[in-house]
């Protein structure tokens, strides 16, 4: 087959398979086992053989819906972007509001799935999903009710979703860093500042930012900070919107 007639390698761009009278499994079935095995265990625990064996049922069943893990990622992906929220909003000068309550949804889709940061970026076509299309859509037109054009809309969703994920990347890490250890955020936090002052001993501005970190309660910085960040990005977008209003 000539390289430009083959299939595009995404679940999303093949034909769902034809349904039977009474098929052994469903696609939503499979997703289900497969994204509780990912909660609970892990990106690393999660195998086509491993999944069948929790859904008591043989390779044949699962691959009449999923190729292969791939595809399978590809569906649990786009099953935790149907978790996120985008407000509603009539009101052109809402606009801030919706895409502000949107943000937190997604970084808290994200920390409540923290396997996914490992692999956002081998999905395949996951963004063909219908739930990350219809979230996209969501968040086009909020941008679009509050004045923006349709290209300029979809750089300014790109622009939040990439510092939602950025940071949010980054946040999983450490809290499936902190689950391993077995102590909580305060604790690991407060254990490792003397090896960051430490080490920060020839840089004066390191060391008083770690400092001043002792006693602090670190969840609310964390929050904080996610909230002082994305602040600053609407106020970039919202001053590209007025100089090019």
């Amino acid at each position: 087959m000539p390289a430009d007639e083959q299939q595009v390698p995404s679940v999303w761009a093949r034909p769902r398979p034809q349904r039977r009278d009474h098929p052994a499994l469903s696609r939503q079935q499979i997703v289900s086992a497969a994204l509780q095995l990912l909660d609970t265990e892990g990106i690393d625990a999660l195998s086509m053989r491993k999944l069948g064996t929790r859904l008591n049922a043989g390779a044949t069943s699962m691959y009449t819906h999923v190729a292969n893990k791939d595809e399978l990622l590809e569906l649990v992906v786009d099953e935790v972007y149907g978790e996120v929220e985008v407000p509603a909003t009539g009101d052109p000068d809402g606009w801030r509001t919706a895409i502000t309550g949107c943000a937190h949804s997604l970084r808290t889709t994200i920390l409540r799935h923290p396997w996914i940061v490992s692999v956002l970026g081998e999905t395949g076509l996951a963004y063909l999903g219908p739930n990350v299309m219809r979230l996209m859509e969501k968040m086009l037109a909020v941008f679009e009710e509050g004045g923006f054009g349709l290209q300029e809309a979809d750089q300014a969703m790109n622009t939040v979703v990439a510092y939602v994920v950025g940071i949010s990347t980054s946040e999983a890490a450490t809290l499936t860093a902190l689950a391993r250890s077995g102590q909580s955020e305060q604790e690991w936090t407060q254990r490792l500042l003397p090896a960051a002052e430490e080490a920060a001993r020839d840089h004066p501005r390191l060391r008083r930012l770690y400092a001043g970190q002792r006693g602090r309660r670190v969840r609310e910085d964390r929050d904080d900070g996610f909230r002082l960040g994305l602040e600053c990005v609407l106020e970039g977008v919202t001053a590209r919107l007025t100089s090019t209003g």
